[in-house]
């Protein structure tokens, strides 16, 4: 089996097979395409691990600024995680790929981050020469969805206050009842009836809405 070789754009040679390389562009979802991306390649013949560019800048590291390796690598995990990294390199070292781990760092700066790890042997003439993996960033996307979660769940819960305002407004100005009276009613209901409150809020206000004037049945408005 002929290897191929290319040059990435962090000028790190990656030799593979063809069943072995990564996923293109074209198959990759989005959301892993806009997360920093390193690259990693270790042949077993000289020990060496070579990081692209983006994976030093992942680690908060410049190229020159440390050599890499696993002790180096290590000192970065989160202690939790370190097992579980050297067990995944055994795996993949021995045995090849593609196989992936997902595990938190702590930069440079003592920043943390989300990493996930995938990697598969370095083929040459049909043969493991080595392993080559890819890193992917996930951490300002993890942020990003909770962030969105969260607006989410904020503007739900304005929704549902508004809700249960207007139908405490309907039942003071229908019986008179105080504000907290009014939300003692909507709970009572509640309860009785097995539902969230704003659900029962939810039901006043369309019964409200039908009973408009707005709303009248059109031989009324015939007369």
């Amino acid at each position: 089996m002929t290897s191929n070789s290319t040059a990435t754009p962090n000028s790190i040679a990656v030799s593979h097979s063809t069943s072995s390389a990564p996923p293109s562009a074209e198959t990759v979802n989005d959301f892993y395409l806009n997360c920093p991306t390193g690259l990693v390649e270790y042949f077993f013949a000289d020990g060496v691990f070579r990081w692209s560019d983006d994976l030093y800048r992942i680690y908060g590291y410049e190229r020159g600024d440390v050599v890499p390796s696993m002790g180096m690598a290590l000192a970065h995990i989160e202690p939790a995680d370190r097992a579980a990294v050297l067990a995944f390199w055994d795996r993949v070292s021995e045995s090849g790929g593609p196989s992936s781990v997902y595990v938190s760092i702590r930069d440079r700066k003592d920043r943390q981050h989300k990493l996930m790890y995938s990697a598969d042997f370095i083929y040459e003439g049909g043969e493991p020469v080595g392993v080559w993996g890819v890193v992917v960033d996930l951490t300002q996307s993890i942020h990003t969805d909770r962030h969105q979660l969260a607006t989410e769940a904020v503007a739900a819960s304005a929704r549902n206050r508004a809700i249960i305002e207007q139908a405490k407004g309907i039942l003071m100005g229908r019986t008179g009842a105080t504000a907290d009276e009014a939300y003692e009613l909507i709970s009572q209901q509640s309860q009785a009836l097995n539902k969230k409150v704003y659900a029962i809020a939810q039901e006043i206000v369309d019964r409200a809405a039908r009973r408009s004037p707005g709303q009248q049945n059109p031989r009324s408005e015939q007369n």
